[in-house]
């Protein structure tokens, strides 16, 4: 989407990730809260579309939220699902309003709690009429073909996968907001319980509950409300994934591939430009994936731009420096806006223990959703961030 005038993030919020007693509501309601303050906002209803990201946790969530604010009938709520993608499709619909005039201040939040509303140790419930997930490829098993004919390839192994579990982790060590943290060795990681072959628990994202919220604003408004440390949104894509109804490359992820390509030139920066980046790590080979597909590095090389340390401190690009779904685990509907709102704080230097040096000027996030039956996903969602201060 091509913005049609400037739009800002005026302040971000997120809560812990982990597991929580607090349902949805609870904790969308304290991001939400934190973004509104962070904002030098004292009147919520000030507030003029508020989009909130959901995907399990029942109808009218949105509502739910935002009911205790007392932004009921002041406002337009609107909920949207789109898988792990919900979140960060959010703040994507209020930028749109923003950027397009219809109105000067908006939000975008999204929540989950998975804890309180599913058994523990089950997996999400697969389309019934996809004819995929029926016959076994389920998220897991899907990224499990996909690393295997990736280290068919490339020579990667077992251990190499591991890395990206050690890297991220390391990366959450201070971070507060982040489930799993600190050093694990790769040996601990492969001997960990095997989920779907070769992939092994610790190369998975935990399912987490949390919330994430964002409110973006116009150039005026962002004056009026007196924010010092701006953060401009340069670009912001939505795309559905493309259909192939023929044997396709699992070692690539077409839908990521293309929806990069049209944040690069709608934002006019290129890859090679982009400081920090949040990508969809629900397993380790996902990155290692990524890394190709958003042109990080030529096709093939993400192996080496990993081991050459390219994605951590002090490299090339800096990949899920608050540690990723890795480390904070995945609250589907959450994780989106989360990672907007971590990107944030990276660019205006709020990250004591974890912080990125030099502080980083470009902030990237990338978020995919739901899998569909000859697609690589349903959804992805991307923004595009720069520091203006």
């Amino acid at each position: 989407m091509k913005l049609q005038r400037d739009v800002y993030i005026a302040g971000v919020g997120e809560t812990v990730f982990g597991k929580h007693k607090e349902d949805y509501d609870v904790l969308g309601r304290q991001a939400a809260f934190q973004a509104i303050r962070a904002s030098n906002i004292d009147r919520p209803d000030v507030i003029q579309s508020a989009y909130v990201g959901n995907a399990h946790n029942g109808i009218v969530t949105g509502q739910t939220i935002f009911k205790d604010l007392g932004m009921l009938g002041k406002l337009p709520i609107i909920n949207v699902e789109s898988a792990c993608s919900a979140g960060a499709m959010a703040v994507h619909l209020a930028i749109k309003d923003v950027a397009t005039g219809v109105t000067e201040i908006s939000m975008g939040v999204g929540a989950e709690n998975h804890t309180l509303r599913r058994q523990a140790g089950t997996a999400f419930m697969p389309a019934m009429n996809d004819i995929e997930a029926v016959h076994g490829g389920v998220m897991t098993g899907k990224y499990s073909m996909r690393a295997t004919r990736y280290m068919h390839e490339t020579g990667a192994t077992i251990e190499d996968l591991a890395m990206i579990t050690v890297k991220n982790r390391k990366h959450a060590t201070n971070n507060p907001h982040a489930w799993f943290k600190g050093k694990i060795t790769v040996e601990e990681i492969v001997n960990s319980r095997m989920i779907a072959y070769p992939l092994t628990l610790h190369q998975c994202c935990g399912v987490a509950d949390g919330a994430g919220a964002v409110v973006v604003c116009s150039k005026d408004m962002i004056k009026k409300l007196g924010i010092k440390k701006p953060v401009r949104v340069a670009g912001t894509v939505v795309t559905s994934g493309p259909y192939h109804n023929q044997p396709r490359d699992i070692t690539g992820d077409d839908i990521t591939e293309m929806t990069s390509n049209m944040l690069y030139e709608e934002s006019g920066i290129g890859p090679e430009d982009v400081n920090i980046l949040e990508l969809h790590d629900a397993f380790t080979i996902a990155e290692l994936l990524y890394y190709e597909c958003m042109r990080l590095c030529k096709k093939g090389e993400g192996l080496k731009f990993l081991r050459d340390g390219q994605s951590t401190y002090g490299g090339k690009c800096v990949v899920s420096p608050r540690g990723g779904m890795l480390s904070y685990g995945h609250p589907i509907g959450a994780s989106g806006a989360a990672q907007i709102a971590a990107n944030v704080k990276q660019l205006r230097n709020e990250c004591p223990g974890y912080q990125v040096v030099p502080i980083p000027r470009v902030a990237m996030a990338h978020v995919t959703g739901g899998g569909l039956s000859g697609t690589e996903h349903a959804a992805c969602t991307m923004h595009m961030l720069v520091s203006e201060f």
